[in-house]
C-alpha cells in the first residue's frame, strides 16, 4: 500500500521522468532532441492557464476587500520588498564570484558558441514600455487590477463575482487534470537539453556552474530563511510543500508551468487570494532572485576570464546597472543573454564575446535559476501576507501533510 501511494505521487513520477530524460538524452541524444515537441506542448497547454488563473484570481481578490488603499498598499509593499531581496541577490553573486573565481580558468579548453543574436540587440538598451508589451503576465496583472477596481464600485457587482467565482472553480480543476501530464512535460524538456547540450560541455565551466547553483542554495536557506524566520515561517515546510512544483520547474527549466499551481497551494498554505493574486504575477515580472545572481556571477565570469581587473567602484556600477536591466530579464526567451549584452556594453570593460562561452552551459544552469525564482517569489507571497495580517494557518487533522 505505501509503494504504491509513493508510486502514485507527482512528485516521484516527475523525478523518475527526469532521470529517464537524462538517460535517454545522454545515450541517443538525437532521439532526445526530438522529445523537445513533448516538453514544449505541456508548457504550451500550461500557459493557456496562465492568463485567466492571474485574472480572475486578481480580480476576486480585489473584489473580497473592502479598502481599495489596501490592494495600493500590499502592491507598494510587495515593489519595495522584490527591489530590496533582488538587490541583495546581486550584492551575493557579484561577492561570491568575486571570492570563488569561477573564471579563472583557461579559455582555450571552452566551448564557443554564437552569441551575435544576442549581442547585437545590446545597444537598444532597457526599455519600460519594450518590458510591458513583451511580458504577457505583467499585461494580464494590470487589465485584472483595473478590472477588480471597477468591479469593486459596482453597485451589483456580485452579479459579476458569482460567475467569476464558478468559472474560476472550473479552471482550477481543468488545472488540475493537466497537471498529471507533468511527468511527460519534464521527460521531453530533459531530454531535449541533455540530448542538444550533452553532459560532456558540463565538464570545463563545472567551477561555474557549481558555484551558481552553491550561490543560489544559500541565498534560499539563508537570506530566504532568515526572512521566513523572522515572520515564524518554515522555509524546509514550504519547500516541501511545493516540491512537486519545483521538480517540474526542474525537468521544464521555466517557473511558468508551476506558476497556477503555485498560486493554488499558497492560498491552501493560508495566504489571501488578493495577496497571491498581486504579488505572485508581480512577482514574477520583478522579484527574479534566481536571475539576479546568475546575472552578476556572470558578468564577473567574464570578466575574470579575460583578466580584467574591477574595482569595488565598478563593482557598485555593476549591482547599479543590474538593479535596472535585470527587470528586462522576464518574459522573452534568451533575455537574460541580452540583459548581460546590455550590462557589458555599459561597463565599457568587459567584453561582450565572453557571452559566447556561457552558451553552452546555460540550459544547464536555467533550472537553478528558475526554481530560485519560484521559491523567491513564494517567500514574498508569504511574507507580505504576514505583514498584512492576510495569513491564516490552515486547519489540517494530525498527521497530515500540508498540500
Amino acid at each position: 500500500m505505501k509503494i504504491k501511494k509513493i508510486v502514485s505521487n507527482l512528485a516521484f513520477q516527475v523525478l523518475v521522468a527526469i532521470v529517464a530524460g537524462v538517460l535517454l538524452g545522454h545515450f541517443y541524444p538525437a532521439l532526445g532532441v526530438k522529445m523537445e515537441i513533448i516538453g514544449k506542448s505541456f508548457i504550451n497547454i500550461i500557459k493557456l492557464f496562465i492568463g485567466p488563473i492571474i485574472f480572475l484570481t486578481i480580480v476576486l481578490g480585489i473584489t473580497g476587500i473592502d479598502s481599495l488603499k489596501k490592494v495600493g498598499r500590499v502592491g507598494v509593499r510587495a515593489l519595495l520588498y522584490f527591489e530590496i531581496v533582488s538587490t541583495i541577490a546581486l550584492a551575493i553573486g557579484v561577492l561570491i564570484a568575486y571570492i570563488v573565481q569561477p573564471g579563472s580558468i583557461n579559455m582555450s579548453g571552452l566551448t564557443v558558441k554564437d552569441a551575435s543574436q544576442y549581442t547585437q540587440h545590446a545597444a537598444d538598451g532597457f526599455s519600460w514600455l519594450g518590458f510591458f508589451l513583451s511580458n504577457f503576465t505583467l499585461q494580464v496583472l494590470v487589465a485584472g487590477i483595473m478590472a477588480g477596481v471597477i468591479i469593486s464600485n459596482l453597485k451589483q457587482k456580485m452579479a459579476i463575482i458569482r460567475p467569476l467565482e464558478t468559472v474560476s472553480h472550473y479552471v482550477f480543476l481543468a488545472l488540475k487534470y493537466v497537471m498529471y501530464l507533468a511527468p511527460l512535460g519534464a521527460f521531453g524538456g530533459m531530454a531535449f537539453a541533455v540530448g542538444k547540450f550533452g553532459l560532456q560541455t558540463l565538464l570545463p565551466l563545472g567551477k561555474l556552474m557549481l558555484c551558481v547553483y552553491m550561490t543560489m542554495a544559500l541565498f534560499v536557506f539563508l537570506i530566504l530563511g532568515a526572512i521566513m524566520r523572522y515572520y515564524k515561517l518554515s522555509i524546509w515546510k514550504f519547500l516541501k510543500s511545493i516540491k512537486e512544483e519545483l521538480l517540474i520547474v526542474l525537468g521544464t527549466s521555466s517557473s511558468e508551468p508551476a506558476m497556477p499551481s503555485l498560486m493554488k497551494k499558497l492560498e491552501n498554505m493560508g495566504c489571501s487570494k488578493s495577496v497571491v493574486g498581486l504579488v505572485v504575477p508581480t512577482g514574477y515580472s520583478f522579484n527574479l532572485d534566481g536571475t539576479s545572481i546568475y546575472l552578476s556571477m556572470s558578468v564577473i565570469f567574464i570578466a575574470q576570464l579575460y583578466n580584467v581587473h574591477l574595482s569595488f567602484g565598478e563593482m557598485l556600477s555593476i549591482i547599479g546597472i543590474l538593479m535596472i536591466t535585470s527587470k528586462g530579464a522576464a518574459g522573452v526567451t534568451g533575455s537574460g543573454f541580452i540583459v548581460l549584452a546590455s550590462t557589458l556594453t555599459a561597463l565599457h570593460r568587459i567584453p561582450v564575446e565572453g557571452l559566447a562561452f556561457l552558451l553552452g552551459v546555460d540550459k544547464f544552469m536555467s533550472e537553478a535559476r528558475a526554481i530560485t525564482n519560484i521559491i523567491g517569489n513564494g517567500v514574498a507571497t508569504m511574507v507580505i501576507s504576514k505583514a498584512e495580517k492576510e495569513f491564516v494557518e490552515p486547519e489540517l487533522p494530525p498527521g497530515q501533510p500540508l498540500e
